[in-house]
């Protein structure tokens, strides 16, 4: 070591040389993905039913959901963009433009932890026009155009859809890309009742509900039901009761929902990476980035520093062994 003079100069000289370069906040050019996320939540009232599990507590769809979105929002990377809304009865509507995940990561978790059913100004979930209606808000607004949509729903149409009035989302399809996302069990489970105030006074039960659609032209003959009339009465006039008063994730209907719409279908219980998810369903967009060598530069010269003084105790006691 001698002819290239004292190595503990040397490990000193060059652990300030490499602090030296660290302070200046070299980087080192490269790519990464980002994305520009809309979350639309359905608030409607199934979305209260309690068959979700966070840890050992069972919870609400909306409390899942909201679980669910906070842990998306804690993943994004900076330079992501997220947007909240909600959907009721038969239209949706933005809570929060797209807004960089960083910057306003108080605000999007602000937004997210009070989602609430109270919110909903219509009780009905007509869960198809509702996503026609979101569709049709990207088509209007141009801020919205590059973001992928996430519509959260469990599917449960309510009262049931008449197959006669189903939207037609052909023109719509290929306009706005994004995933259906199912909120919920799979198991049929009472849904909670609640008063004004928002206290449970219990469970919706079969004669709370509609079972059947009886809006507009049947979709089929009903004449040979008991109390039909062409006019007053085309779905006949006999009381139908059947399981409306329970829900569960409709995990078919929403797959043909997302089919005719363009989308994608996940059920919400089945992301547990979601960036991983969001990059197979080509939301990733690929932007400039740089790395940061600063904090590895600073490790470097800290090894230099901890091993000159290592070794200088290590040949101390080399030395003054007899």
């Amino acid at each position: 070591m001698r002819r290239f003079g004292d190595w503990r100069l040397l490990m000193l000289v060059s652990a300030v040389l490499v602090l030296g370069v660290a302070l200046s906040r070299p980087h080192w050019p490269t790519e990464r993905s980002v994305y520009d996320l809309v979350a639309i939540v359905d608030i409607t009232r199934s979305m209260n039913t309690r068959d979700r599990q966070i840890g050992n507590t069972t919870v609400s769809r909306l409390d899942y959901v909201r679980h669910g979105l906070g842990e998306w929002l804690r993943r994004l990377p900076c330079g992501s963009r997220l947007g909240i809304g909600v959907f009721t009865e038969r239209r949706s509507t933005l809570l929060m433009m797209p807004v960089e995940v960083c910057r306003y990561y108080h605000e999007l978790h602000e937004v997210i932890a009070h989602l609430d059913w109270r919110m909903a100004w219509a009780a009905d979930s007509r869960i198809a026009q509702g996503l026609e209606d979101t569709m049709k808000l990207w088509r209007k607004n141009a801020e919205l155009q590059d973001s992928a949509l996430l519509f959260v729903t469990d599917g449960h149409e309510a009262p049931p859809i008449n197959s006669r009035y189903k939207p037609d989302f052909s023109r719509l399809r290929g306009e706005v890309g994004g995933m259906i996302v199912g909120a919920g069990g799979s198991r049929l489970t009472p849904i909670p009742k609640f008063d004004e105030t928002g206290k449970q006074i219990g469970f919706y039960q079969p004669e709370d509900v509609p079972h059947r659609s009886t809006f507009g032209i049947p979709s089929r003959d009903y004449s040979d039901l008991p109390g039909y009339h062409p006019r007053n009465a085309p779905f006949g006039g006999e009381r139908i009761e059947g399981s409306e008063h329970l829900s569960s994730r409709k995990d078919a209907y929403l797959r043909e929902l997302a089919g005719q719409a363009g989308l994608t279908y996940r059920p919400l219980s089945e992301i547990e990476n979601p960036l991983a998810v969001f990059d197979r369903a080509g939301f990733a967009l690929r932007t400039p980035g740089k790395v940061d060598l600063g904090p590895a530069l600073i490790l470097l010269a800290l090894f230099f520093l901890l091993s000159l003084y290592a070794l200088t105790g290590w040949l101390d006691r080399f030395n003054r062994k007899p």
